[in-house]
């Protein structure tokens, strides 16, 4: 699952063999930290998502409703502070604007 806070991009993912965590993945440093202040975050070059933590299911889900109570912004790309963050979402945004369009908006 990917999660765009307004602060921070989360990659979320089963654990393998760990059943009650899950994988929290993120392209840029501090931002794992940012949404699980606890977290015990590594830096791994080699791989696709550079900082990964272990974080249990249920702080999870904590932490994404404690997100979503606090949304007090009616158009989320401006409620994006950080100038490189906002162009990389807007970059998603016209994406999926452009997606919409090829499929003519239909429900497949």
């Amino acid at each position: 699952m990917w999660i765009f806070f307004n602060d921070a991009f989360l990659s979320v993912v089963s654990a393998v063999g760990r059943p009650a965590d899950l994988l929290v993945r993120a392209r840029r440093a501090g931002d794992i930290e940012r949404v699980f202040p606890n977290a015990r975050v590594s830096t791994t070059l080699a791989r696709d998502y550079r900082f990964r933590a272990f974080v249990s299911r249920a702080n999870v889900a904590k932490a994404v409703a404690s997100q979503i109570s606090g949304i007090d912004y009616t158009n989320f790309k401006d409620s994006v502070r950080d100038i490189d963050r906002h162009d990389a979402y807007l970059g998603v945004w016209h994406e999926m604007a452009r997606w919409q369009e090829s499929n003519d908006g239909r429900i497949r």
